[in-house]
């Protein structure tokens, strides 16, 4: 699974988070959880379902074929969520017996025939409605609902949206829609009968064997997986999608798509052929798979869902050209979900705790294809922007990557299983060596094929490939917390002509690990790798021809650590411009920040940022000049209006319009206006946002140019303010990403704060659903993070009263749309309610 993440809606819990210090287990007694014991080893599901779009149930008919695991049993206990249960019996080729049962507490309790013994097999038959509605368990901060089942808009009632079905079963929510035994190390192979009106397609698991027209219209579709997957993996996918095909060798690869963006599927979805093949071959191991599937679902509860042959994404995946040419948004996580298909999906986390050998490893394969795609630098990058979430977020500091004591089992789906556990697979691997790293990755699938695995079994395989032994690397990394924070001094001897470096660890427990160095001598790097004790404090000698000019630790960036350091302008344009390693250029360009405008170093390193191979440091300059300032206006102004036009990637050309936008010179106006009609959004919003800047007489002629739809949060943030002073209304629905989260914006940006607080106000006193809806959905999303924090929750619940005010004052001016304001106000109340 790829976590949705609202970064404006993180940013301010993080902060509110810092304020009160509290983890979302704090106050709570910390419970040991064991892996699920298997009484019962399940070995066949097979399902007959159909839909009822008027009441949003479905019909289902299981025949679950299972046995005893070890020990002899006469019972089947499975997991059955809010269910109505018909009928239960023992299906003996055909024949059914009927068979006792308890239903209580979302459990079913059958008594078999007879006492089994391992390995005999019998087959139960159960006749049920599934409600998801009646559904009772709740969603949490990684996965805001947990019901299984949903139905979108079953009765057709919004005209902008479409009637769809899908299904999400990770944690364990699979039992919402067949009862099962809904735990991560239950294996078994499935086929689905689905019967649904014939004007619509459907997916699941495996592949389509047959089709067949019924009567009123409708079509059953026969899905078979021959192969053993986890019951939290099994999907059901109905609607009005175009299938646009592809294919990897013989193996079939299809992108189910809304049709408006069927023209476009082959740019969003175009390189997972590509994905898998670079994947196959770094593993060894041939994609295992009889076909992959991707689709996407509105109102999605999370990022997107690696089921079995078939993921599911969410709606935010669809994009047109105007945000494509920029970049593919989407493009990590389709990668993602993609490995999962082997890492998850044929080798299973064993149990909740264990969430590290599924999502860890998708997290890093990120890293894996952006290097083979598109370059080191660019997996660097993404790396350290993971790295850094987890990094500034104090509450993950003491939490174990596996862990058998958290509150609720989706609180591992978290920064240190995703972006730290990658951060750790990073590690690894430079410290193994490529060879031995992927090799041990080929020998933990294949020893544990279609099978479960844990951290333990993952060590093995490293251990048994590279002949080391590995459980320095995992007691600190998988079975601990925190990372090392460093602060560093060194001297110069003149007479040993040495340097001395000292290194100092100041976190509770000392770590060991590998580090690189770079010791400047006469203004050129000398790399040392060293290896730092667990110790509060190493010492190093380095033999130098002088003092040196400086001294560069973790210059490659691999160590997950925090560094405390100043260095001078100087010193990081020295770093700067004599860096291979991209996190010690990016490192030294940030670290001028305060300097810009008043250090003539500072403008060189700019200077010679915006000539960086790699555009993120082009367009980290770019954010950082002020061209209102002369002398770097003089030094700097030329290059950057070159960049608009001449830069190959367009999210340059926008940051370059948005540096020069910051001259409110209108000798650019001509600059800005051919940028108005750029194909690309970056471009068109930030020539939009600089001809206001400059001119803002124009808005009125400017407005229907915005489009905000899809809008990056840099973009949102730079646009918000104009659509909310000139009252854009095709807009307003588009703003509610930052509108929503005001209080906490305020406090970290007031003026910006400010727009989003007016963009609300405007919201709650205008007759617009879309855009109230937008509000309420947002915040639900968000309410398990939120929800963690008490004066965070007070925060939202109080702006969610204020706006309902004013929307029941709108209802009293204009009583002739009550039937809008009233759905608005239903909303608002649903989203109080959620917040007590």
């Amino acid at each position: 699974m790829k976590k949705a993440i609202l970064s404006i809606a993180v940013l301010a819990i993080f902060f509110s988070a810092k304020v009160s210090a509290q983890t979302e287990t704090s106050g709570r007694e910390k419970v040991y959880r064991a892996t699920h014991t298997k009484v019962t080893e399940l070995k066949h599901t097979k399902l007959k379902v159909n839909f009822d779009y008027e009441k949003e149930q479905m019909g289902g008919e299981e025949w679950l074929t299972a046995s005893p695991y070890f020990y002899p049993t006469n019972q089947l206990v499975l997991d059955a969520k809010s269910m109505l249960i018909h009928e239960v019996a023992l299906d003996n080729n055909g024949k059914k017996s009927p068979l006792k049962y308890e239903y209580k507490d979302d459990v079913l309790t059958i008594n078999l025939d007879k006492t089994y013994q391992k390995d005999q097999d019998y087959t139960v038959y159960i006749k049920y409605t599934s409600r998801p509605n009646e559904v009772k368990q709740e969603g949490s901060a990684a996965i805001n609902d947990a019901k299984g089942l949903y139905f979108i808009n079953a009765q057709g009632k919004d005209p902008d949206k479409p009637t769809q079905i899908w299904t999400q079963g990770e944690t364990e929510s699979s039992s919402a829609w067949f009862p099962t035994i809904d735990k991560p190390n239950q294996k078994t192979t499935q086929e689905i009968y689905m019967t649904v009106p014939d004007k619509y397609v459907t997916l699941s698991n495996g592949v389509l064997k047959d089709s067949k027209k019924e009567s009123n219209g409708q079509r059953t579709d026969h899905w078979v997986m021959e192969k053993r997957h986890s019951t939290y993996l099994f999907f059901m996918g109905v609607g009005d999608y175009a299938i646009v095909k592809d294919k990897w060798k013989n193996i079939p690869v299809d992108y189910y798509i809304e049709k408006e963006y069927e023209p476009y599927a082959k740019q969003i979805y175009g390189n997972t052929p590509e994905m898998i093949d670079f994947f196959s071959k770094k593993l060894g191991y041939d994609y295992p798979w009889v076909k992959y599937s991707q689709i996407s679902g509105r109102d999605y509860v999370s990022g997107a869902m690696e089921n079995t042959t078939a993921t599911l994404h969410g709606s935010d995946i669809l994009q047109k050209p105007g945000q494509l040419i920029d970049e593919n948004k989407w493009e990590d996580t389709i990668a993602h979900e993609l490995f999962h298909q082997w890492f998850g999906d044929l080798v299973t986390a064993e149990s909740w705790s264990n969430l590290t050998v599924n999502e860890s490893f998708a997290n890093y394969s990120e890293y894996l294809w952006n290097e083979y795609k598109y370059g080191k630098d660019q997996a660097d990058y993404h790396q350290m922007s993971d790295v850094n979430m987890y990094i500034h977020n104090p509450a993950d500091f003491n939490k174990n990557l596996v862990r058998f004591n958290y509150d609720s089992r989706e609180d591992v789906f978290d920064l240190v299983t995703y972006q730290k556990g990658g951060g750790i697979l990073h590690m690894l691997r430079n410290y193994l060596g490529d060879d031995a790293f992927f090799a041990g990755m080929n020998d933990y699938l294949k020893t544990n094929e279609y099978k479960n695995g844990e951290a333990h079994q993952l060590r093995l395989s490293f251990e048994k490939v590279s002949g080391k032994d590995l459980n320095w690397f995992f007691n600190q990394w998988y079975f601990g917390s925190g990372n090392p924070k460093l602060n560093y001094s060194y001297t110069f001897e003149p007479v040993k002509k040495q340097v001395t470096l000292v290194i100092n660890q100041s976190q509770e427990q000392p770590f060991q690990f590998p580090l690189a160095i770079d010791v400047y001598d006469n203004g050129k790097p000398k790399r040392y790798n060293v290896w730092v004790n667990a110790e509060a404090k190493n010492t190093f000698n380095f033999d130098v021809s002088k003092n040196p000019d400086l001294v560069n630790i973790n210059a490659d960036g691999i160590l997950v650590s925090e560094i405390t350091e100043t260095k001078t302008p100087e010193q990081n344009f020295m770093q700067f411009t004599n860096s291979k390693e991209f996190k010690s250029r990016y490192t030294a360009l940030k670290a001028i920040k305060d300097q810009v405008g008043k250090n003539p170093t500072a403008t060189k390193l700019l200077s010679a940022a915006l000539k960086d191979p790699y555009f993120r440091v082009r367009m980290k300059a770019l954010e950082l000049m002020d061209l209102s300032n002369p002398e770097q206006a003089k030094a700097l102004a030329a290059d950057v209006e070159k960049l608009t036009t001449s830069d190959p990637k367009t999210l340059v050309q926008g940051a370059a319009v948005a540096a020069l936008a910051k001259a409110k010179d209108k000798k650019y106006l001509p600059v800005f206006e051919k940028g108005v009609n750029a194909v690309s959004n970056s471009v068109r919003g930030n020539s939009l946002s600089a001809i206001l800047s400059v001119d803002p007489s124009k808005a009125n002629t400017l407005a229907d140019k915005i489009d905000l739809k899809g809008a990056s949060e840099d973009l949102l943030a730079q646009l918000l303010p104009i659509v909310v002073k000139n009252k854009i209304s095709s807009q307003m629905a588009n703003i509610a990403p930052i509108a929503a989260f005001y209080p906490f914006i305020k406090f970290q940006n007031p003026e910006l704060g400010k727009s989003a607080e007016e963009g609300f106000n405007w919201i709650m006193t205008s007759d617009n659903l879309k855009a109230t809806e937008s509000i309420t959905k947002l915040l639900g999303q968000a309410k398990g993070q939120v929800a963690q924090n008490p004066q965070a929750k007070m925060m939202i619940s109080q702006m969610l009263k204020d706006g309902l005010g004013k929307k029941m004052e709108l209802l009293k001016q204009n009583p002739q749309n009550a039937a809008s304001i009233n759905k608005q106000i239903d909303a608002l109340n649903k989203s109080i309610e959620d917040y007590k």
